[in-house]
């Protein structure tokens, strides 16, 4: 029994589990979530998928089994125990109750025949909802055996009937058939992404499976007869007894840009079908077809195609060129051996983000964002992501993305600040001019012009220091100038050098800004407050970018928004077994706590025809406060009643 009820606890901490954390994630998810080490850990215990683990299985077959012999062996004793009324109880035993008490002759109506007696205690027994029986000793006594409550005694049988209950549902939702053939080696987990059509057949579940829980995302106007078993770190494919196509996708959104409510019109097809059944289903109501719940359980995109604006950062001049793509297909940018693929992830219309300073701000739509790779001839990939729109940080704007090198990092970000037309064109120009080495003499005769010293040799100098300056920047950033100073400069003067740096790359940044302005026919910024925080902006962003991990930038132009239903498949034979369980137990509960037992035992003694003595006894399953004011009430009453 104590190793039962651990089971049991085991069972109800793993229950919990299952319920706080999500289960059946695809791996990288957990991974981002927890950390390598955690990660590996929880994995090894299966609380990515509790309720289909080995050792979950397992502890729920032990205790159908284990609950099974308790009920066999107890149950008869506890159905002899309902029915019986212990008539057969003698006086000896009767005077040893702790709660008893005996109305002697004196305390009788003298006038009273003994049956007159017996008939007035039926009654009064009838009256309090006993039932009795009578039986007549050996010695003429007469003894009225009465009970009420013993139905309590059947929620015990209940309660552990609805365990069983409960744990086989359990089992025939667990799918133990696909463990043991997993351990058989008759089916094998699939873990390459490869198109459905190409699974071979041990990585299969045909449509005898007895339960499973399965996911499918349809494009609109799309259909399949086949749905994704998440296994650990891969996944089998479950073939339908039917195809399921999707006719319309449908989806609210708050004023925020949040969803609201989302829905979708599917149509089954299916040979013993006259016609096509076409149903809308939505959150929390499924279409139930073939023993088979078809639930509305997320959406995704669809294939959206996808415009960038492909800015070559290898150039110290403006180049762009236009690459569209599509959602989960690939594309390409650059040449030769430095050509890279485009991996097109995600794309998410609606993106909704707290970008208030202190985080007590109400979140708002920023707009749309696509998620992408850039993978090298190598296969090694970067992963970034993009928003279209400007984004207000800190009062200003700025084009937004992202880059990490694994899916185990936070994105790091490039803000891009805008130009006047919210574009961000007015960088790039800034960027071509502080790299293009043919603009540093004239950048560096603009800052001479503007100096106090007179001196040739000094101006000749400072020119000098300015192009030096620019080439080293243009090198890698504040980073590499940082490197430059280490090298050059005494500890105790960095600081200082730094701060004199820091001065000509910001007068260097406003000639090289004006230059790109002028170049393109556009009014030449003023030095105030607002320019100096404009340049320093575009230099940070210009700094950035040496880290940004690829000589392309993407920006999203444009985009063709297609949306997918994500549909969730389940088979569950065990549900109404559950439910069944659930049912029996709350009515076993309610008999073992809110029904309490009680016997009563009158032994009325016989002198001739008259009663000389009737003893009064009780019992109860549970003795306490309730049950003695129970005792003195019905002792009071049954003087009363004698006398």
């Amino acid at each position: 029994m104590r190793f039962a009820v651990s089971m049991l606890t085991v069972l109800g901490i793993a229950s919990i589990i299952g319920t706080v954390l999500k289960q059946n994630e695809p791996y990288e998810n957990y991974i981002i979530k927890f950390g390598q080490f955690w990660f590996e850990a929880f994995e090894k215990l299966g609380l990515y998928d509790v309720y289909h683990a080995a050792w979950f299985l397992l502890i729920l077959l032990f205790l159908v089994i284990s609950t099974s012999l308790c009920i066999y062996r107890n149950s008869p004793l506890m159905v002899r125990e309902w029915k019986t009324f212990k008539e057969h109880a003698a006086e000896k035993s009767l005077r040893a109750f702790s709660h008893q008490a005996s109305f002697s002759q004196s305390n009788l109506n003298q006038q009273a025949e003994t049956a007159e007696t017996k008939a007035k205690l039926a009654n009064y027994l009838a009256s309090q909802g006993f039932k009795f029986k009578f039986n007549t000793q050996q010695n003429g006594d007469e003894l009225i055996a009465a009970k009420a409550g013993t139905h309590q005694r059947l929620g015990y049988i209940f309660t552990h009937v609805a365990m069983v209950v409960i744990f086989f549902g359990g089992l025939l939702d667990g799918n133990l058939p696909l463990k043991v053939q997993e351990l058989l080696g008759q089916k094998k987990i699939e873990t390459l992404d490869i198109p459905e059509s190409q699974v071979p057949a041990i990585s299969r579940l045909t449509i005898g499976n007895p339960s499973f829980r399965a996911n499918m995302t349809l494009p609109e106007g799309l259909s399949d007869n086949v749905a994704f078993v998440r296994v650990r770190d891969g996944y089998l494919v479950q073939e339908l007894p039917f195809r399921v196509a999707l006719k319309d996708f449908r989806i609210e959104h708050y004023a925020t840009g949040q969803p609201k409510s989302f829905e979708s019109d599917i149509v089954i097809t299916d040979s013993d079908l006259k016609q096509p059944l076409t149903k809308t289903i939505s959150v929390n109501h499924p279409l139930i077809y073939k023993g088979i719940a078809i639930y509305q359980s997320d959406f995704q995109d669809g294939g959206s195609a996808v415009d960038f604006k492909v800015w070559d950062l290898t150039k110290s001049d403006i180049q762009t060129s236009m690459l569209n793509g599509e959602i989960f297909k690939k594309g390409s940018v650059g040449e030769g051996s430095n050509q890279l693929t485009v991996e097109f992830n995600e794309f998410r219309k609606f993106n909704i983000i707290n970008l208030s300073p202190d985080g007590k701000g109400k979140p708002r739509n920023v707009g749309p964002n696509i998620t992408y790779k850039l993978r090298d001839a190598t296969g090694q990939a970067r992963e970034y992501v993009t928003y279209m729109q400007p984004m207000k940080l800190d009062g200003k704007f700025y084009f937004i993305s992202g880059m990490r090198e694994t899916v185990q990092e936070d994105f790091k970000y490039l803000r891009i600040p805008v130009d006047d037309d919210f574009e961000m064109d007015g960088f790039m120009r800034f960027r071509a001019a502080m790299l293009d080495s043919k603009l540093y003499p004239m950048i560096a005769q603009k800052l001479t012009a503007n100096a106090l010293t007179k001196d040739t040799q000094l101006q000749a100098q400072f020119e000098q220091s300015v192009v030096q300056l620019l080439t080293t920047f243009a090198a890698g950033g504040y980073t590499n100038v940082a490197q430059a100073i280490e090298k050059a400069v005494p500890e105790a003067e960095r600081e200082k050098a730094a701060q004199a740096y820091i001065k000509m790359l910001n007068g260097a940044a406003f000639e090289a800004y004006n230059l790109s302005l002028a170049k393109n026919k556009k009014p030449l910024l003023v030095f105030n407050n607002d320019t100096q925080a404009l340049l320093q902006d575009n230099l940070n962003a210009l700094s950035d970018s040496f880290f940004y991990g690829t000589p392309h930038y993407l920006q999203l132009v444009d985009f063709k928004h297609a949306e997918a239903s994500g549909l969730q498949l389940t088979k569950s034979p065990g549900q109404k077994w559950v439910y069944l369980g659930s049912v029996l137990l709350v009515i076993g509960i309610f008999a073992m706590f809110y029904i309490r037992e009680r016997r009563i035992w009158l032994l009325v003694k016989k002198n001739g025809d008259k009663p000389s003595e009737v003893l009064f006894a009780m019992s109860a399953n549970r003795k306490n406060l309730d049950f003695d004011q129970e005792f003195e009430r019905t002792k009071s009453q049954l003087s009363q009643l004698l006398a």
